[in-house]
């Protein structure tokens, strides 16, 4: 059976409209796959940095001042609260290369040195600015920064890598970025003081700089630890 000219017109068009409809629906069908793949890599990245901010934050907790190797702030403890054999083993000076393995080692599916590790100490400050205070009035709580910035309420405003903590005017005075040394425990007395650990790394997604795809990510992650007493 013979096609007509009208038939053959009819079956042209239809070709031409279905290419038309495809052409303008592909590239927003694959802009929204490419979508779900960038979020679910940033989701997937973000878990790994908590990861490395988590286990770099509970490293630090363990090894607090009375450990064989203290993982340590800017300042030192002090008077009657300096612990027996103390020295500054893993120190910010160095980069803390003990608790930033330690992170490292748990993030899976990145480059593992492409995450920036930072870390400080928070506790109770007398009046007068003295680091490791007891917890009881007049002496307060005071939060730890980071360059100045605090990684506990505007982690956003961190730059990545972090910029390298300030030390104070002496090592026992918190007008520093850290109010706290890693003590943990002295002369019977339990300090609350908490290491806050920054974790951070700059991402360049897949088909970065395409339509709506960012050149560069930057993800960050913060995880905090009671310090914890070494028998």
């Amino acid at each position: 059976m013979r096609l007509t000219t009208r038939s053959l017109n009819l079956l042209r068009s239809g070709r031409g409209q279905s290419l038309t409809e495809f052409a303008l629906v592909f590239p927003m069908f694959l802009l929204v796959v490419l979508s779900l793949v960038i979020v679910g890599l940033w989701i997937f990245y973000s878990q790994q940095l908590a990861n490395a901010a988590r286990e770099g934050a509970r490293y630090a907790a363990v090894h607090s001042t009375s450990s064989q190797c203290p993982t340590v702030s800017r300042l030192d403890p002090t008077g009657p609260n300096q612990a027996t054999g103390y020295y500054r083993c893993d120190a910010p000076e160095a980069g803390w290369p003990r608790m930033t393995a330690r992170a490292r080692s748990f993030v899976w599916g990145l480059d593992a040195t492409a995450v920036s590790i930072a870390a400080c100490w928070s506790g109770y400050v007398t009046p007068a600015s003295q680091a490791d205070a007891l917890p009881q009035s007049p002496n307060t709580f005071r939060d730890c920064t980071i360059g100045t910035v605090s990684p506990s309420t505007n982690a956003g405003a961190l730059a990545c890598p972090a910029a390298a903590t300030i030390a104070g005017s002496t090592t026992s005075k918190a007008d520093g970025d850290d109010k706290a040394s890693s003590l943990a425990y002295a002369n019977g007395t339990h300090y609350p003081t908490t290491v806050t650990v920054y974790a951070c790394m700059t991402w360049r997604p897949p088909l970065a700089g395409f339509l709506l795809v960012p050149s560069t990510i930057v993800i960050r992650q913060v995880a905090t630890e009671t310090m914890q007493r070494q028998q």
